[in-house]
C-alpha cells in the first residue's frame, strides 16, 4: 500500500469511527470538505500543517494517520529498512520515515526525519488537553540545526540536542542552516484521550 493510500484510509476510518461527517471533519479541523474528500479518496497529497489539522481534530496524535491499517495476519516485530512507510511532505520537501513495525499497537513509536535546509512547518495540536493526557515527544537532533517554538517558547539545537515536548499546544519546526537536519523522533501513542473506546467516541 502506497502512502497516500494509506493515509486516505487512516482519515476514513478514523472520522467514520468517530461518526464524523466531512462537513463536521471540516469544522472542527478548518480543513475544507473537498479538500478531505480529496485525501480520502488518495487523490491528493496533503501536507504536513493539513494534516496536523486533521489529526488534532479527530484527537490523535499526527503519527497515528500513518498507522498501518489492521490485516489479517499478526503483525511481525521487525520492520525492515526497505519495509518501512517513508511520506516526503508536499509543502516542506521535508521527509518522514517510520521505523516502528506497523500494527503492533506499542505505547512508543520512533520516526527518523530528514528536514530540508531553509524550510519550515507549522503543527497545531490544537487539542487543548492537559499535559498528563496529551501525547508527548522528544526530539533527537542526530546531523544540522534546528529551531523549534514549541508554544511561546523557542529553542535552538544542534547535533546531539534532545527536547521533550508536549504536543497540546502549536509547535513550530524549522531548519535554519544550509545544509539538510535530520533528527529521530520518540512519540507516545497511548494516551486516555483516544485510546479509549474509539469507535463510540464522536466529534461534535
Amino acid at each position: 500500500m502506497d502512502i497516500d493510500t494509506l493515509l486516505a484510509a487512516r482519515v476514513r476510518g478514523l472520522r467514520k469511527a468517530r461518526g464524523a461527517t466531512l462537513d463536521l471533519l471540516a469544522q472542527r479541523s478548518g480543513v475544507s470538505r473537498s479538500m478531505i474528500s480529496l485525501i480520502e479518496r488518495g487523490e491528493t497529497s496533503p501536507t504536513a500543517a493539513v494534516l496536523s489539522k486533521l489529526a488534532s481534530a479527530l484527537d490523535v496524535p499526527l503519527a497515528a494517520l500513518f498507522d498501518a491499517v489492521p490485516a489479517e495476519t499478526p503483525p511481525s516485530p521487525l520492520a525492515r529498512h526497505a519495509e518501512q512507510a517513508c511520506w516526503t511532505d508536499p509543502g516542506s520537501g521535508y521527509q518522514r520515515r517510520h521505523l516502528t513495525p506497523p500494527g503492533l499497537g506499542a505505547p512508543l513509536e520512533l520516526v527518523e526525519v530528514t528536514f530540508p535546509a531553509g524550510q519550515s512547518v507549522t503543527f497545531d495540536n490544537a487539542t487543548h488537553l492537559p499535559a498528563h493526557l496529551a501525547p508527548h515527544q522528544q526530539l533527537w537532533l542526530l546531523e544540522g540545526r534546528m529551531t523549534l517554538t514549541v508554544g511561546p517558547q523557542t529553542w535552538a539545537l544542534a547535533a546531539g540536542d534532545c527536547l521533550a515536548m508536549v504536543v497540546n499546544q502549536p509547535i513550530v519546526f524549522a531548519n535554519p542552516g544550509d545544509r539538510p537536519a535530520r533528527y529521530a523522533l520518540a512519540l507516545t501513542v497511548a494516551s486516555p484521550s483516544f485510546t479509549a473506546a474509539p469507535a463510540a467516541r464522536t466529534l461534535r
